[in-house]
């Protein structure tokens, strides 16, 4: 498949990238919701116009009201959301929550309420300090006629803020993976702000009591599941950091035109024009493979999830660059807060931590490969 955008793909970007830069500009979301130390870290009302153009149903089958389409477009909201740093629930709720809820019957208790921009889900995974879930040691033990959760997950983006927390732990049968709601009786939620002014959690399970109706998939069939289902956050959250990279090269660039020195403009001296073009390359080298991993999703093919590895490490390569040398060109103003540069350097940090590193992706990859 080539890559570029249908021509209906053309067309959702472009009213994705005007609402994002109108609605969805820094100052009106992001530092409004910063300053105001707000503790969900985004705004609902926005979240609701979300649903309102449709967005929320991107993944969702048309059979379940949605709109029936794939990954790509799904990145290419995702791309704009992080043009403009807007704070969302979208790529864990509307992609990573709907993927793992698709062919269950709970989606028809949950999809509803994503679709209306009224319901936000968060993915409990992560149990040490960096993404590993091959490492889950959380416990589901037998009880009545469901289960008792018992353990610690960390780094649970809109964990705080969530109506119900895919849990992933292990049961007697194997990895299980279960839709808890936020009201279950033994969780304890801490919230904690995150380098980019987001709002994560830290969740303790005590015996935290779940019905066999929580169970997301099979009992001991949680591991194909949660492939696929951080498959797709990190496929979006390659696309997110294509925007956030994207959004810093052409700030920084329309910098090098205007700041003088010496009295020339910057942007003259071959030295950063050489950068500026290394960037540039770079970044569309990774938006080819983000836009690569999103059309093998959407074929189901068994190439993907490769494809995903290289997306995100090669994403996060990129947009670490891009916001590195943004900072480096604006020079000491770069470091301030009055300058939008820092903040994508710091959504940067978050999103490339996020369902795992380059140096994580490198990994795996290499091990898929055999090599």
């Amino acid at each position: 498949m080539p890559l570029y955008l249908t021509e209906d793909q053309a067309m959702l970007r472009e009213t994705a990238r005007g609402f994002m830069a109108d609605e969805g500009a820094i100052a009106k979301q992001l530092r409004h919701w910063r300053d105001k130390g707000c503790k969900d870290g985004f705004g609902h009302g926005l979240w609701k116009r979300f649903a309102e153009l449709g967005f929320n149903g991107i993944l969702i089958d048309e059979a379940d009201g949605g709109l029936g389409l794939g990954h790509v477009e799904a990145g290419i909201v995702l791309e704009e959301i992080g043009r403009n740093l807007t704070p969302s629930p979208f790529l864990v709720s509307a992609v990573a929550f709907v993927e793992a809820l698709k062919g269950s019957k709970l989606r028809e208790r949950w999809f509803p309420g994503i679709l209306a921009g009224e319901t936000v889900a968060a993915l409990a995974i992560d149990e040490g300090p960096k993404h590993r879930p091959e490492a889950i040691a959380m416990r589901a033990e037998r009880s009545g006629n469901g289960f008792a959760l018992s353990g610690r997950k960390q780094f649970v983006v809109q964990g705080a803020s969530a109506d119900v927390i895919l849990v992933a732990a292990l049961a007697e049968e194997g990895l299980t993976l279960f839709a808890v709601e936020k009201e279950a009786k033994g969780l304890e939620v801490e919230g904690v702000r995150l380098a980019d002014a987001s709002i994560g959690a830290r969740l303790t399970f005590e015996q935290v009591e779940v019905d066999a109706d929580a169970v997301v998939g099979e009992v001991g069939g949680g591991a194909a599941l949660l492939s696929r289902v951080l498959d797709a956050g990190r496929a979006g959250a390659a696309a997110e950091l294509v925007g956030v990279g994207t959004a810093s090269m052409e700030m920084t660039v329309d910098y090098l035109k205007q700041r003088k020195q010496f009295g020339r403009l910057i942007g003259e001296f071959q030295a950063l024009q050489f950068r500026a073009a290394h960037l540039y390359s770079e970044l569309e080298i990774a938006r080819s493979a983000a836009l690569k991993a999103q059309q093998l999703l959407d074929e189901g093919s068994p190439d993907a999830e490769a494809m995903v590895a290289v997306a995100k490490a090669k994403a996060g390569c990129a947009s670490q660059l891009a916001v590195q040398e943004g900072v480096q060109m604006h020079g000491g103003i770069g470091m301030t807060d009055e300058y939008d540069i820092g903040l994508y350097m710091k959504r940067d940090r978050v999103l490339n931590e996020l369902f795992g590193d380059p140096a994580y992706h490198a990994d795996r990859l290499a091990r898929m490969k055999g090599y």
